[in-house]
């Protein structure tokens, strides 16, 4: 085979969740890019028809909460009815309290008074549903003897947020980062390599990507913050993931499983 025919996904069927974010679109817009019929998957099924039509290449667009089993069997059924198999699936699905978007206001992002049920409903989409995505189609994987499987991860579950970062010039703390979006992305390491174990015999490959930071009309101050603390002295761009996802969904990585490849720019070095 050809080194460009390794990354061919020409005919295999690739699910992404959280499709429509950020990272999400542009997962999808590889994946198509390289030739497979992508499933795109979140909440809202309107949204998701037209970014598929979008897309082309056979694409069509689900909505699914990936917390709910049901609507993950309905949307199973419904992909196998149409395309009779299901490849690649990418658990992109995840909520994160961003400091250009945070979830809650200063005091309450803190660990002394962080809402228990903000901490249940993130490890409820970040974690139970990375699980529930992996049950329902990876079961159908692994009937299939084959299957590429790749969660999307963090630098936070690999190392600790530097709630520095987070520090207004004025030395203001407007936001921390709080403790269960790096709780949640840890635990989703450690259910990428349980599964790449569980089903290697069944010829199903279970990776993980650490993207770092992305650059999403954050504020000045903290981009330069970010960068200087990166060796490649910028944040990542949506862009940035596209090999790393493409080399795990095809043919290029048939003898890696239990990895996680981290694309941070060098964040996680020191």
């Amino acid at each position: 085979m050809k080194p460009a025919g390794l990354f061919d996904l020409t005919g295999r069927v690739a699910i992404v969740t959280g499709a429509l974010g950020l990272l999400g679109r542009e997962h999808c817009r590889t994946l198509a890019a390289a030739g497979a019929h992508v499933v795109v998957a979140d909440l809202q099924e309107e949204a998701c028809r037209d970014f598929a039509q979008e897309l082309g290449g056979g694409s069509i667009g689900i909505g699914m909460d990936v917390t709910q089993p049901d609507d993950l069997r309905r949307a199973c059924q419904r992909i196998l009815q149409h395309f009779g198999r299901i490849d690649i699936l990418v658990n992109n699905a995840a909520l994160n309290d961003m400091v250009e978007d945070p979830l809650a206001a200063p005091e309450l992002s803190r660990v002394e008074s962080y809402p228990l049920d903000l901490w249940r409903r993130v490890l409820e989409v970040n974690v139970t549903g990375v699980f529930l995505c992996c049950q329902v189609f990876g079961s159908v994987m692994a009937q299939q003897r084959s299957g590429s499987i790749i969660n999307i991860a963090s630098t936070y579950g690999l190392v600790a947020p530097d709630q520095r970062l987070y520090r207004r010039p004025d030395g203001q703390q407007t936001f921390y980062k709080s403790p269960v979006y790096p709780t949640s992305k840890g635990a989703v390491l450690a259910l990428t390599r349980f599964l790449a174990a569980y089903w290697g015999e069944c010829g199903v490959r279970v990776n993980a990507i650490t993207p770092g930071g992305v650059e999403n009309n954050q504020e000045p101050w903290f981009v330069q913050a970010y960068a200087e603390r990166t060796p490649l002295r910028r944040m990542a761009q949506p862009t940035d993931f596209r090999g790393a996802l493409l080399f795990l969904a095809s043919d290029a990585s048939a003898y890696v499983t239990g990895a996680n490849i981290v694309v941070d720019g060098g964040w996680t070095i020191w």
